[in-house]
């Protein structure tokens, strides 16, 4: 099958699925829901509904054949969920990238931006903006872009509060759609491609001393969840919790 039809067939599922089982197909994903069970409770949670609700839906996307249910735990995308999970991501983080690099939005108040116009670009208005934004390889929050057959690069990050005392590493993403935690951050200077290193950690405080491009950082573990490094090669190693 060639990357046109490919194409073509993920549209067909786009255009055919709701917004709320899309959104529902996104968030197994993100849950890692490619490769493992989630629970119908964790995955209630991060869409703020109720677990009857979930499990309504994931009956439904089990019956379009996108979902494999585990009953009384929970559920994990089936093949054609996967591709459909991927094409959606390719959407939304190609048009985090046009909104950032084309029409010059912060990056910190873009998602939700993006959230809604994936449900209704076309994949020929969408590979349009792709080549005005340059056929960027990352979104401007560092998460790799799917290609058009649906393959993802893989990298191996750690957690930012993870890190030990004096160790160095690069900032690769951050995972956060919380507008102001991300201003945040960018203001500090924890960006994707920053260097930054771990000046102090007081575990039984949760105090964590991060000196990035923006200055010195001291903050909780809370403060850096979800920013996610690569270590610095013959750094430090990951602390054990």
């Amino acid at each position: 099958m060639t990357s046109k039809s490919i194409r073509g067939t993920e549209e067909k599922r786009v255009t055919k699925a709701t917004r709320a089982r899309q959104d529902y197909v996104k968030t197994l994903y993100s849950l890692g829901g490619a490769d493992v069970i989630v629970p119908t409770s964790q995955l209630a949670t991060r869409l703020g509904v109720s677990a009857p609700s979930s499990t309504n839906m994931l009956r439904r996307l089990a019956g379009d054949g996108l979902v494999v249910l585990a009953p009384g735990r929970g559920a994990r995308l089936s093949a054609a969920g996967v591709r459909l999970a991927l094409h959606l991501v390719r959407r939304h983080r190609i048009l985090e990238s046009f909104l950032v690099r084309v029409l010059g939005l912060d990056w910190a108040e873009v998602h939700e931006d993006a959230e809604i116009l994936e449900h209704h670009v076309s994949d020929r208005v969408l590979e349009a903006m792709n080549r005005l934004a340059g056929h960027p390889q990352e979104d401007p929050h560092g998460h790799p872009i799917p290609d058009a057959r649906g393959r993802l690069r893989r990298r191996t990050l750690v957690p930012l509060a993870t890190l030990p005392e004096g160790a160095t590493a690069v900032v690769r993403e951050v995972h956060d759609a919380d507008g102001r935690r991300m201003a945040r951050w960018k203001q500090a200077g924890l960006i994707p491609g920053a260097t930054v290193r771990v000046r102090g950690v007081r575990p039984l405080e949760d105090v964590f001393e991060i000196e990035a491009s923006g200055g010195m950082l001291v903050t909780g573990s809370l403060g850096v969840s979800g920013i996610m490094v690569e270590p610095a090669r013959g750094g430090r190693h990951v602390r054990t919790r």
